[in-house]
């Protein structure tokens, strides 16, 4: 019994130090990556060399700031929406196997589990926005909402793709069932994935919900100090649980030649959130009726066409 405890224990603390180192370093990687392919140096101080330490004080100078909250605010419901929006990414990460055997918790249902956590932290923006009593936070938080209806769809019919084609809807199942011409077979599904995370993470160019040229910083205008700083560290979060459900999905999580298993996921997972950034620095935002048209003209076809193939490879093998 006590060695079942200590084993829990265990890989909470690993899930646990996953989830707050991780974002660090892709949050240092955006950081040095922009500023690279802008041709600038980024930051270089903070802790001495390239800077490595500069989202550490940065975390030091959002503590140091004063919590406000508008007069107007709906007080419980604004403190709560930073919390919302973080803490699906850490639930999610419980279920995503980073080895053979090593995940927290292997759940029959898993796929359908990280799929329903990761759209409850889209609530927190919408949370945010409601509460804030802002009008440019309304805006941020009903676009927020229709990223959400419109890319949930085309997110859920390309991960059911890899479902079928593996029989099983456990994360490490998938996986172990994985071969390496699913990368050709199942390559429109992992194109429309990827992007539809992007969105419902709303990164750039899906960042219409916080178009500060539109609407100063859409769900998070109000937001200061430490609660500011959650909404950030769930962004970086959330590409480090797109970067790992990508990976484990449809680039055979552990799977790869002479380097460890847990290595080529995080290798892999890298190569990914290298991918997000390159993404923020090459595209410029979409329009509002450019992103609806993507989703429903363009990715839920797409995610259509990808299922009908494995079906019909299914049915062929």
């Amino acid at each position: 019994m006590l060695d079942v405890v200590l084993d829990v224990v265990l890989r909470f603390a690993v899930i646990l130090v996953i989830f707050l180192v991780l974002p660090l370093i892709v949050g240092q990687t955006e950081h040095k990556v922009m500023a690279h392919m802008q041709s600038r140096l980024g930051p270089m101080y903070a802790g001495g060399f390239h800077g490595w330490a500069q989202l550490i004080a940065d975390g030091v100078k959002f503590m140091q700031k004063e919590d406000i909250i508008p007069a107007a605010a709906d007080r419980r419901i604004f403190m709560l929406a930073p919390g919302v929006a973080l803490v699906p990414y850490l639930v999610v990460l419980i279920a995503l196997p980073v080895d053979d055997g090593f995940v927290g918790v292997d759940l029959e249902l898993g796929l359908f589990f990280v799929l329903a956590v990761m759209g409850i932290g889209v609530l927190g923006a919408i949370m945010a926005g409601w509460a804030s009593a802002n009008k440019y936070s309304v805006l941020g938080g009903m676009r927020a909402a229709a990223q959400l209806v419109s890319y949930e769809l085309p997110l859920v019919l390309a991960a059911s793709s890899v479902a079928m084609a593996a029989g099983t809807l456990s994360l490490p199942g998938i996986v172990e069932a994985w071969q390496w011409w699913w990368l050709p077979w199942q390559a429109i599904g992992g194109v429309v994935f990827f992007m539809a995370g992007l969105a419902e993470l709303r990164r750039p160019p899906f960042d219409m919900p916080i178009a500060e040229s539109e609407i100063i910083m859409g769900p998070m205008t109000e937001y200061t100090g430490m609660r500011f700083a959650l909404f950030m560290l769930a962004e970086y979060a959330g590409i480090v649980v797109l970067s790992f459900l990508t990976t484990v999905l449809f680039l055979g999580g552990w799977h790869g030649p002479l380097l460890p298993g847990w290595l080529w996921t995080l290798v892999k997972v890298f190569l990914l959130a290298f991918v997000v950034i390159w993404l923020r620095v090459s595209y410029p935002r979409l329009r509002e009726d450019q992103l609806q048209k993507l989703a429903w003209a363009g990715l839920v076809p797409l995610a259509l066409v990808q299922l009908a193939l494995t079906g019909v490879v299914k049915v062929l093998t």
